[in-house]
């Protein structure tokens, strides 16, 4: 491949001066970046009023292969994934069977050689069948690259169990994902607790539940000595616990999805399942304490959690409905739309939080625009526009509060060492 991309406006993370210049790839490598460059590029592209970014990593997905491949499998997941403009991904262990074991793992590792054009890292969970009550096989997990641990979408209830882990794993170099909920203050409850609860007459989740076990699990990991990260903030009292604890010393880092940034609990309006998450949407003064936390750094990652499910299952009743919306393909633009383009969010912000910082969370090289980095970037037109609709989704789901909506914004290119991954 041999590409020039001409007067293209470049965003790293931690770069707040935006460079507008020529960047020249020559067989999978940024070979050059200036003014008007002269090449013998085979294929040139006008870059102009375009942001050129390094590729999204998404360190929360939920891929459903094996056992419920109708909703998504890896193939699907992945492609999905390369049509919103993410080059990695993290996949959760709570498939059928439960990836607690390497035997799991290799099988996993097996299909995505064959299936996916993207690099995909495996999450083991921290006990067998995410049940919270015996270890996983940690070891035989890890010697086949296996880096974070988690029992996503549940906590690991009992926190004998959880450190007793943390004790063990850690001194692996393995690293914790905390999905922070009081169990029993969250049973089969799918809303947040507060006015819209009452209104709709569901017995809601109170934040406290999220907040408590975010607390817990932050001090669990400093008495193990391991590193937690605090999956899908969506309190701002949780984003304060952990902004004191980092100023405490804590070696912790967490995550907010982009829904839990854009939506408040009044979306849910008249019982829309595309609204129903886990954790519930809050109050919009939490959303505002999320961005905060983001922009500030106290809030390291952007994740989308996405969670695929069919249309069947998300017509049921709100109370019987599974948790979850999709995200790899709307995640990138719906951000630029509601935050990015009204300035509330910079394009170094968001390349740091959703590209450099999980990369390096995950053990690996952030992707960089600069001369002699393998190319690993998204070309993204702030001019154009997406509509997502289910014809253009490559995710096997469409549970997604987006569907049939035109947002700003168009993932245009995605390259991925000398191949082009979207065109």
């Amino acid at each position: 491949m041999s590409l020039l991309i001409k007067k293209v406006t470049i965003a790293n993370a931690g770069q707040d001066e935006i460079q507008l210049a020529d960047v020249w790839i020559e067989n999978g490598t940024i070979k050059q970046i200036g003014q008007d460059l002269k090449t013998s590029a085979e294929r040139e592209i006008d870059g102009q009023g375009k942001v050129l970014l390094p590729g999204m990593y998404d360190m929360h997905v939920h891929l459903r292969e094996p056992g419920a491949e109708v909703k998504e499998t890896i193939a699907s997941g992945t492609e999905a994934a390369i049509n919103g403009g993410i080059t990695g991904l993290v996949m959760m262990p709570n498939t059928t069977p439960c990836i607690d074991s390497a035997a799991i793992v290799r099988t996993i590792r097996e299909i995505a050689a064959e299936d996916s054009r993207i690099p995909l890292q495996i999450a083991g969970s921290i006990t067998k069948g995410r049940a919270g009550v015996e270890l996983s096989g940690v070891d035989g997990m890890r010697k086949l690259g296996v880096k974070m641990l988690t029992d996503d979408p549940s906590p690991v209830a009992d926190p004998s169990v959880l450190m007793r882990a943390m004790e063990y794993a850690s001194e692996l170099g393995l690293f914790f994902a905390s999905h922070c909920a009081t169990p029993e203050l969250q049973n089969d409850r799918a809303i947040n607790h507060g006015e819209i609860s009452y209104q709709l007459g569901i017995k809601g989740t109170p934040a406290c539940g999220e907040e408590m076990c975010i607390d817990r699990d932050i001090r669990l990991a400093q008495h193990a000595g391991a590193h937690v990260h605090i999956q899908h903030v969506s309190t701002a009292a949780g984003v304060e616990i952990i902004r004191q604890w980092k100023a405490r010393g804590a070696s912790v880092s967490a995550e907010v999805t982009p829904h839990h940034l854009m939506f408040d609990e009044s979306c849910i309006g008249n019982y829309d399942t595309n609204f129903k998450v886990c954790p519930p949407l809050r109050l919009r003064d939490d959303c505002e304490a999320l961005l905060a936390g983001l922009n500030d750094g106290t809030i390291d990652v952007i994740a989308t959690d996405h969670a695929p499910h069919t249309p069947f299952e998300k017509l049921q009743d709100f109370m019987t409905a599974p948790n979850g919306i999709i995200g790899l393909e709307t995640a990138l633009i719906s951000l630029f739309d509601r935050f990015v383009s009204e300035g509330k969010l910079s394009w170094s912000t968001l390349a740091a939080s959703f590209s450099a910082n999980p990369r390096k969370l995950m053990g690996e090289a952030p992707a960089v625009i600069a001369e002699g980095e393998a190319a690993n970037l998204v070309l993204f037109d702030p001019a154009g526009e997406t509509t997502f609709s289910a014809a253009n989704f490559k995710s096997n789901s469409q549970n997604t509060p987006f569907i049939d909506q035109t947002l700003k914004g168009a993932v245009e290119l995605v390259v991925l060492g000398d191949k082009t991954l979207k065109a």
